[in-house]
C-alpha cells in the first residue's frame, strides 16, 4: 500500500510544489484578511481555499500525463480555445464592460485565461516540429497568425491586459529561440502602431483613463487615480513587519478597491510589511529560477520551450501586477501568480504547473534509469 503512494509521487519535483505552497499560504492569508472587512460570511476565502485545492489535484494528475501526450494535442488545445474566446462574445457575462466569462451554477470561467494555456502549448509545440529552423519568415508569420487569432478575439471583449499578455509570451518565445533581430526590432515598431490604433479603435474610456492616471498621477486623485494612491500608502504604511493579518487599514475599511486581486501586494505589504512583500518576491524569484532550471535540462525542444514559455507568462503576470500595485505601471486587471484571488486565472496557472511536474518527472525518471542502468 505505501509502496504504491511513493511510486504515484515519485519523480515530481518537490521543490516547486512547497514553493507553490507557501505562495498559497500567504494568498489565504490575505484573501482572509480582505473577508473580514466585509464584516459578513467568507466570501472569498472559501473559494479561493477550494480553487488552491483543485488546483494541487490538477499537478499532480497532469504531472503524470507523458509530456508526449501534449505535443500530440497541442492543435486541438488551440483550435478549442479559439471556440470559447468565439462563443464568449455571444453568450458570455459582461462584468465591467468586458464581455469575458461564462458563469455557470455559480462559477465563472474566463476563456483569456485558457488561450494563455493553448498559445503556450502550441507554440512549444510549433517550435519542436521546425527543428531549429526558427529564422524563416514563415515560423515568424505562422506564429503570428496563431497568436494573433486569439489576441484579436480577446480584443473583441475588449480585455487589454490579457492581450497583452498573449502579445508579451509570444515575442518572449520568439527571443528566447533566437529570430533574427531585425525581425524582433520590427515586430516592436509593429506593436507600437498597434497601440496607437488601439488607443483611437478599441480602448474603452476606463482603460484610457487607467492610461492616463499612470502617466499623471495626481490628475485626478479622487477618480481614476484613487486606486494607486491607496494602493502606495497600504505599502508605505506597513513599514517592516507590517500590522498583523486583519490589521491593515486601508483593507479593512475599505480604502483599497480590488484588494483581493489587482492590488494583493498592497494587502500583503501593508499587513505583513516589507518582510512579507520580499518574501513573496523570493519566492516568485525562486519559482522563475526552477522553471529556468528544468528548461535547460529539456528532453526536446518542445519541453524546454513550453516550460520557458509558462516561466514567461508568470514573469509578465509579475511584473504588470506589482507594477500596477507600486504605480510603476498602468493597472491592467492582470493577476498575480498563486497570490491573487481568481478562479480562471489561479487554476490555468496550476494546470500550466501540472504541465512542467510532467516534463520535470520525465527528466528525473530518466535520469535515475539511466543511473541504474550504469550501475
Amino acid at each position: 500500500m505505501f509502496s504504491k503512494f511513493t511510486t504515484f509521487f515519485r519523480g515530481y519535483d518537490w521543490f516547486l510544489a512547497v514553493v507553490i505552497f507557501v505562495l498559497c499560504a500567504i494568498s489565504l492569508s490575505a484573501i482572509y484578511s480582505v473577508d473580514l472587512s466585509q464584516g459578513k460570511d467568507l466570501v472569498y476565502f472559501p473559494k479561493q481555499l477550494l480553487n488552491i485545492i483543485i488546483g494541487f489535484i490538477l499537478v499532480f494528475v497532469l504531472g503524470r500525463v507523458h509530456r508526449t501526450r501534449y505535443m500530440g494535442l497541442a492543435r486541438f488545445v488551440y483550435i478549442f480555445g479559439l471556440l470559447l474566446l468565439i462563443l464568449v462574445l455571444f453568450f458570455g457575462q459582461n462584468i465591467r464592460g468586458t464581455t469575458g466569462w461564462f458563469r455557470v451554477a455559480g462559477f465563472s470561467f474566463q476563456p483569456a485565461e485558457y488561450a494563455k494555456f493553448a498559445l503556450i502549448i502550441l507554440l512549444g509545440w510549433w517550435i519542436q516540429k521546425q527543428g531549429r529552423s526558427f529564422h524563416s519568415i514563415s515560423f515568424l508569420i505562422s506564429t503570428a497568425l496563431a497568436m494573433g487569432f486569439l489576441v484579436g478575439l480577446v480584443m473583441l471583449q475588449p480585455d487589454f491586459g490579457s492581450a497583452m499578455v498573449l502579445v508579451g509570451i509570444w515575442y518572449g518565445m520568439l527571443v528566447v529561440v533566437g529570430v533574427k533581430k531585425r525581425f524582433t526590432a520590427g515586430i516592436v515598431l509593429i506593436g507600437i502602431f498597434a497601440m496607437v490604433c488601439a488607443w483611437f479603435f478599441l480602448l474603452v474610456p476606463y482603460q484610457k483613463e487607467r492610461i492616463y492616471s499612470f502617466l499623471q498621477p495626481d490628475r485626478d486623485p479622487l477618480g481614476s487615480g484613487y486606486n494607486v494612491r491607496q494602493s502606495l500608502i497600504a505599502i508605505g504604511s506597513g513599514k517592516l513587519f507590517g500590522g498583523g493579518i486583519g490589521f491593515g487599514s486601508q483593507s479593512q475599511l475599505h480604502f483599497l478597491p480590488e484588494a483581493q486581486t489587482d492590488f494583493i501586494m498592497s494587502v500583503v505589504g501593508e499587513e505583513l510589511g516589507f518582510v512579507g512583500f520580499f518574501l513573496v518576491l523570493v519566492l516568485w524569484y525562486m519559482l522563475i529560477w526552477r522553471l529556468i532550471s528544468i528548461a535547460s535540462k529539456g528532453d526536446d525542444d518542445f519541453s524546454s520551450y513550453t516550460v520557458i514559455g509558462v516561466a514567461l507568462l508568470y514573469c509578465i503576470q509579475i511584473l504588470v501586477n506589482v507594477g500596477g500595485a507600486t504605480g510603476m505601471l498602468p493597472v491592467t486587471g492582470v493577476t498575480s501568480p498563486f497570490l491573487s484571488y481568481g478562479g480562471s486565472s489561479l487554476l490555468i496557472n496550476f494546470a500550466l504547473l501540472g504541465v512542467v511536474m510532467s516534463i520535470s518527472r520525465s527528466q528525473t525518471l530518466r535520469i535515475n534509469k539511466d543511473m541504474y542502468y550504469v550501475e
